[in-house]
């Protein structure tokens, strides 16, 4: 094992991310425009790491983030119980009665169908986490505490304030000897209006050296840290896994991450895609079982719950081949429900790895 983990038993929490949570609003069938209903969720690239660890893998988790004290914002707090993460982290935003200069997000997501592309519209400016600054939250106090520690490039592109928390709070967690894991997680419409992709490299590349865990998709590590993956065209119609290994190998060289994750995705159309992961640990590469035309409710959240499963695996000690099998099969599995957040048991994501079939359980 590349990675020293502090034991469970002296610690409170096995992992705490960073990272904003909005409310979700999905029309269903129908698109954002035409809807006249919307079911919710909650919702965020870093927090559905820490939900599914919990909700799915049992583990002990907590979230920092923060929220405008207003109904939206306890309506988020009330989801969060159900999925179980502690809250005693969250910082409590007094609201102005408009969201004039603090306010909680909201993100509009319709999930796509056959050769219509899911499509995700945000409302999330000036919302309360993307205010935080640094030195408002005790980062030695919480690592004193916790085995492992998550955030990502969602995170950072929120505000010019978030990277400079982000950076805060990695170092703390190194000082503490809690391992760090961060999900390029490349979101254009978020970095657009602070300097685009050059800015979202620049973060990221001075955040890079920090971390242990290295985790992206098919093209967050082109987009984010600007490798590029050869003999690959730019829509990604075709992914060879070797040309990832090449990239991955072409980072480690600059920075010589104990762990780099990736998951590949083909997406035929909106509701089958071809569905694989990689991991690369301690100078060896890991494949996972390449799922061939998986069929896809609700892709958002699938990278996440990837994340999740891996970090499980770590966690409990698992070897590397076995937590980027179960990262990759607790994906597919968040992918047949709605939401960003996975509904999956542990059971069924054992299960898909060892390549039960869908016949009913009664």
């Amino acid at each position: 094992m590349p990675l020293t983990i502090k034991s469970s038993t002296d610690c409170r929490w096995d992992a705490v991310a960073l990272g904003e949570v909005m409310l979700r609003l999905d029309p269903g069938d129908v698109r954002v425009s035409t809807a006249r209903q919307f079911s919710v969720w909650e919702g965020g690239g870093e927090y559905n790491v820490a939900r599914g660890l919990k909700r799915c893998f049992g583990l002990n988790t907590a979230i920092v983030t923060a929220f405008a004290d207003n109904p939206v914002g306890r309506l988020l707090q009330d989801l969060i119980y159900q999925g179980g993460v502690d809250q005693s982290l969250v910082r409590w935003v007094d609201y102005d009665g408009v969201g004039r200069s603090v306010r909680n997000g909201l993100n509009f997501t319709e999930r796509g169908f056959g050769v219509r592309a899911a499509l995700g519209c945000s409302d999330r400016g000036h919302t309360a986490i993307s205010q935080l600054k640094t030195g408002q939250v005790d980062w030695d106090e919480i690592f004193k505490h916790t085995r492992w520690f998550h955030t990502g490039g969602i995170f950072c592109a929120l505000s010019e304030t978030t990277p400079e928390v982000a950076l805060e709070a990695i170092q703390a967690a190194r000082r503490h000897g809690v391992i760090v894991s961060y999900d390029l997680n490349y979101r254009p419409s978020l970095w657009k209006a602070v300097g685009g992709k050059k800015k979202a490299q620049e973060v990221n590349l001075m955040l890079a050296p920090l971390i242990d865990v290295m985790i992206g998709n098919e093209e967050d590590f082109s987009a984010a840290l600007g490798f590029d993956v050869p003999n690959t065209s730019e829509n990604l119609a075709q992914l060879e896994v070797e040309n990832f290994r090449k990239m991955i190998g072409q980072v480690t060289q600059v920075f010589p991450f104990p762990v780099v994750a990736t998951t590949l995705r083909k997406a035929t159309t909106a509701t089958r895609n071809d569905w694989g992961a990689i991991c690369y640990c301690d100078g060896e590469f890991h494949e996972a079982k390449w799922r061939h035309d998986l069929e896809i409710l609700d892709r958002v959240g699938g990278g996440d719950s990837f994340a999740s499963g891996l970090i499980y695996g770590f966690l409990t000690g698992k070897s590397a081949k076995w937590s980027v099998e179960c990262g990759a099969a607790h994906g597919a599995l968040a992918m047949t429900t709605p939401g960003d957040t996975s509904m999956a048991t542990l059971q069924e994501v054992l299960q898909v790895m060892e390549g039960a079939g869908a016949r009913i359980a009664r």
